[in-house]
């Protein structure tokens, strides 16, 4: 039992790590050291984080990545004693239900993230679990698991949930968690990328942007959302100046363009 454990714990904790590296570090590398000069128009705040910060991001990260580890370890026991619906046979179910239970993942995770990121916003919560995250008042990519060891158990808490109540194939919640990844990354890039009047658009403003989530970072009280933008419009939630600040980008990188057409 050790050894299954330890050997599922590197494996699993090796994985997560190396997703984090490529997504977050590919990231890094090609906006904030490659193309930093081609891209600084696209950025959200014009000043850069320290070395410290970007360290205390990594470090932060490491910690939450390795409490997400523990928890699959935690998923790992409790399938091999017959207690998920994780299945491995790819055609027990259908293809679309296989497309069906990706999307509910990411659908159920943004609306428990919403609501628990709003209750750990909560004064009598937020300087022991979430004031860890806030540090990073100007995030980069690697901020993007930068969590309170608290706020790593919330987090990752919502797989148990998943695994219980949906039948899932490993390779869906693979997805899923690349999915996470990739949008975790973006939201905390630090640079819009997508066009102007995005947050306006029929379709578009349903979803989130880089500069959505540096908001929340920037004002703390404010765009709570992670994938989408449903609950914070249903709820009332997004900060006030979002469209204006997005805007704002738009307009610093059309400005850009145009000194360097001229």
């Amino acid at each position: 039992m050790i050894e299954f454990i330890l050997e599922r714990l590197a494996t699993i904790f090796s994985i997560s790590y190396l997703r984090y590296i490529l997504f977050a570090g590919i990231a890094y590398f090609v906006f904030y050291i490659w193309k930093k000069r081609a891209f600084f128009d696209k950025k959200i705040q014009s000043k850069f984080p320290n070395r410290e910060m970007i360290l205390s991001e990594i470090k932060n990260s490491t910690w939450s990545l390795f409490i997400f580890a523990l928890f699959g370890v935690g998923v790992a026991l409790l399938n091999k004693n017959g207690y998920t619906q994780i299945y491995t046979d790819f055609y027990q179910y259908s293809i679309a239900y296989f497309v069906f239970s990706v999307l509910a993942l990411i659908v159920i995770h943004d609306t428990y993230f919403y609501w628990m990121h709003r209750a750990i916003h909560h004064k009598s919560i937020y300087r022991y679990v979430h004031r860890v995250h806030h540090i990073s008042t100007n995030p980069t990519p690697w901020a993007s698991f930068s969590f309170h060891p608290l706020e790593a158990v919330l987090e990752v808490g919502i797989l148990l949930v998943f695994v219980f109540i949906l039948p899932l194939h490993p390779i869906a919640i693979l997805l899923w968690l690349l999915f996470m990844t990739f949008m975790n990354v973006l939201g905390h890039l630090g640079f819009e990328l997508f066009w102007s009047g995005f947050t306006n658009g029929t379709i578009t403003k349903w979803a989130n942007t880089s500069v959505h989530h540096n908001m929340h970072h920037k004002y703390v009280n404010a765009n709570y959302g992670l994938y989408f933008n449903f609950w914070d419009r249903i709820m009332g939630t997004n900060h006030k100046n979002y469209t204006q600040e997005f805007e704002d980008v738009k307009t610093k990188e059309q400005s850009a363009i145009s000194l360097l057409i001229d």
